[in-house]
């Protein structure tokens, strides 16, 4: 019996670990997302080509966000900065930089 117990509680503590590291690490994030505000954080700021308004990813759906940097990373999306600062990235790197920026309001 209480070796059935401690092996629930060992599976129990591992797939919460696991569940937590899917997500990332909102803090790391907030650290590798500095580059992230040169654009993205700056109201009203504009690419200089091609010339759109940068989007607000601030608050912005955990899933999309890691979705997004995932094709930036492989090169399916084609923005050259956005591909640069993408391949520089690891995955643990993507979860993190979703997990902060999902967490914050998308007035921030």
């Amino acid at each position: 019996m209480t070796r059935a117990l401690l092996l629930l509680l060992a599976l129990f503590s591992a797939t919460t670990v696991l569940a937590q590291d899917a997500k990332g690490d909102p803090a790391e994030g907030r650290l590798k997302a500095y580059t992230c505000t040169g654009c993205h954080g700056i109201t009203g700021w504009k690419n200089a080509y091609p010339s759109y308004h940068v989007p607000r990813i601030g608050g912005q759906n955990y899933d999309y966000l890691v979705a997004a940097l995932t094709e930036y990373k492989k090169g399916e999306r084609k923005h050259p900065t956005m591909r640069a600062q993408g391949e520089s990235l690891s995955d643990a790197d993507i979860a993190d930089i979703a997990a902060f920026l999902s967490s914050l309001n998308s007035a921030e």
